[in-house]
């Protein structure tokens, strides 16, 4: 459906593509990856024709629509979230404008009303809302979410409508571009099934190595101009590729031994007569000989020492008897926990769960409203969320920023660690005000690495980082040797980091002494994403628990606490059938949506081509019936799962 010709593009006298091509076809899941500046955003841009390319043509098949999901800064105006998830072409939205426009100014027996309610009603209307609110709530939009301006949002969130605009539209072909940076996990897990079964082609570019993994079938690359595909998924297009420059550079130094021998040969004997044919053919040989590039020099791995937080007490932080609530909803209760100089702990656990407040009570960014929080000899807590990149100076330069510290480093360090984390050459003379969220992600990661606490405390370190700044700052906390505590969705990054695992789940906190694998195989989860958002502890672990007040605890033996956590586990598995049930009712109601939208324009197909038949007129009167009740029964049965999930919500 899409086809690249030997393209050829350069940008400020530097060259980008040179005789690229690939083809895109129907059913494809491709990830773009490459280096950062390699091309992948200019290659969208050509795609999407707002690029063209100096040699080389682009084209796509006819009639197949394409839509773009850019990194940040999707346009939005007055519409609502609603509206906007459902601005899937020109012809809707203008006849959507015009009923709105008619009912305001009272023109609903005008002409042009009607027509745009014909239009509205031929372009499956009803339906494409239908599909909206399924789809917005999928990436967590509540009910009362629907109807709200879109500008007023977050840019997150905004991007979120905009992607719930493309799922609803499919198009043939979808372009992402960082798709899951705006998701929370539960909403990524979400989004990773409903592309498991998305009718189109998808070519994203993606940081998510396990989102790559779970999704693509081909990896193409692009590296020193040109394209290179590989078949299967990330960790396989890894292996590859090292097979692949293996062979490449096996060849590479037979044919320099070979070059070496004939040239040789041709030094020794071009002088002597008796030679000189055979020299003379040789060096025809080496003329007409296709040469071999020498093999890229894989990109050593940053490797630097930057300096260390000064060595705190044993005990790095505690808290004792800590309730915390957000209006009429608790999500602690007599919380009790403790973290040891050393530990590298990931949170996990549902969101809503109280995972962010749990960081934010132990970087004291939120009062404490009863209970205590006691910080360790010699412990300096160092707090890493988004907005700490809006503390960085605008009208700075991004080395200025880096060294805006108490104690500035010297600047050869600044720029090696900049360096790391994609900062170099003039890039270091770059003013903040400048830089992309991504980019500011870096700088803020870099500079917090120049002077570390030493408890170190990350909300989502990794978002906006590409792979490429997610092993600087793998390799950077390798070396690091205070006290980790964090919160991430990246599974590589959690398992290159986490020593230890907390799950949290309603209030509740259950340690596993073991990293991210000994959590998955003691908790038995279905999968390594999914165990992110596991909402129950198995009950063979202690959790670390409210206590109880003094004058309960006499009357409580072993035998009442047991039968107490039997309830507790008997009723979250009631509860945990129910909501299953529920979402399982819901995809039901999803295939006969389809099922009778698909009917209702079949018949609506045959009466146009028939005239009159009564017998068609009857079972379209009958489907239309069933399709709006259909549709109300959906929408009760969805608003009862999202009235389930905001219960468990405390953040």
């Amino acid at each position: 459906m899409l086809t690249i010709s030997t393209i050829s593009k350069s940008l400020g006298g530097r060259e980008l593509f040179r005789d690229l091509s690939m083809q895109v076809n129907r059913g494809d899941r491709i990830g773009l990856v490459g280096a950062n500046g390699a091309g992948k955003t200019t290659l969208f841009s050509l795609i999407l024709g707002q690029t063209t390319p100096d040699e080389g043509r682009v084209s796509l098949e006819r009639g197949v629509r394409m839509g773009f999901l850019p990194q940040e800064n999707a346009p939005v105006g007055d519409e609502t979230v609603l509206e906007l998830a459902t601005a899937v072409s020109p012809e809707f939205l203008e006849a959507r404008q015009t009923i709105r426009r008619c009912e305001a100014e009272g023109l609903t027996e005008d002409h042009a009303y009607h027509e745009a309610l014909a239009t509205f009603a031929d372009l499956g209307g009803h339906a494409l809302t239908a599909k909206a609110k399924r789809v917005l709530s999928g990436l967590a939009f509540r009910d009362g979410d629907f109807n709200k301006a879109a500008a007023s949002l977050s840019g997150g969130w905004i991007m979120r409508a905009h992607l719930a605009r493309l799922l609803v539209q499919e198009p043939e072909l979808l372009l992402l571009d960082e798709p899951t940076n705006h998701l929370d996990l539960e909403s990524l897990v979400w989004f990773r099934e409903y592309l498991r079964g998305y009718p189109g082609a998808i070519l994203m570019i993606s940081h998510d190595r396990d989102f790559l993994n779970e999704l693509v079938l081909d990896i193409i690359e692009i590296a020193r101009a040109r394209l290179h595909r590989y078949h299967g998924n990330y960790d396989e297009y890894l292996v590859e590729k090292a097979a692949r420059e293996a062979q490449y550079a096996a060849a590479y130094e037979n044919q320099q031994r070979e070059i070496a021998h004939i040239q040789q040969f041709i030094d020794r004997f071009r002088a002597k007569a008796s030679k000189a044919a055979q020299a003379q053919s040789r060096i025809k040989q080496l003329d007409k000989m296709e040469r071999l590039e020498a093999p890229a020099t894989a990109e050593a791995k940053v490797n630097f020492r930057f300096p260390q937080p000064a060595r705190s007490g044993q005990k790095a932080i505690t808290l004792k008897n800590v309730d915390h609530a957000y209006g009429q909803h608790v999500v602690y209760e007599g919380l009790n926990f403790e973290a040891e100089r050393g530990q590298r702990i990931v949170l996990v656990g549902p969101n809503g769960a109280g995972k962010s407040t749990l960081l934010k009570l132990l970087a004291g960014a939120i009062p404490m409203q009863t209970g205590e929080r006691i910080v360790g000899h010699n412990v300096v807590p160092g707090y890493f969320a988004q907005h700490r990149m809006e503390q960085l100076g605008a009208g700075l330069t991004v080395l200025e920023a880096a060294r805006d510290l108490p104690n500035p480093p010297p600047e050869q360090l600044t720029r090696t660690m900049l360096g790391a984390f994609l900062f170099k050459g003039d890039d270091v003379f770059k003013s903040v005000s400048v830089l992309s969220g991504g980019e500011k992600s870096r700088l803020a990661l870099a500079r917090t690495l120049l002077c570390p606490p030493n408890l170190l405390l990350m909300d989502e370190p990794t978002t906006h980082l590409d792979i490429p700044s997610i092993d600087a700052l793998i390799n950077a906390l390798e070396q690091y040797e205070g006290t980790v505590i964090f919160i991430s969705h990246d599974i590589h990054f959690i398992r290159a980091v986490a020593k230890q695992v907390l799950h949290i789940s309603a209030g509740t906190l259950t340690p596993y002494a073991g990293d991210y694998d000994y959590y998955l195989d003691k908790s038995q989860a279905g999968s390594a994403r999914e165990a992110l958002v596991a909402g129950a502890a198995p009950s063979n672990f202690q959790p670390v628990q409210a206590k109880a007040s003094s004058d309960e605890a006499p009357r409580m033996g072993l035998k009442e606490i047991k039968a107490m956590r039997r309830a507790e586990a008997d009723k979250r598995k009631a509860e945990a059938k129910a909501r299953r049930d529920a979402e399982a009712e819901l995809a039901d109601l999803e295939k006969t949506i389809i099922t009778l939208e698909k009917r209702q324009q079949e018949l609506t197909v045959a009466l146009e081509e028939k005239g009159t038949d009564a017998a068609l007129a009857a079972e379209l009167s009958r489907t239309s019936t069933l399709l709006a009740t259909t549709n109300a029964r959906w929408e009760r049965t969805a608003e009862a799962v999202g009235t389930a999930q905001e219960e468990t919500e405390a953040e």
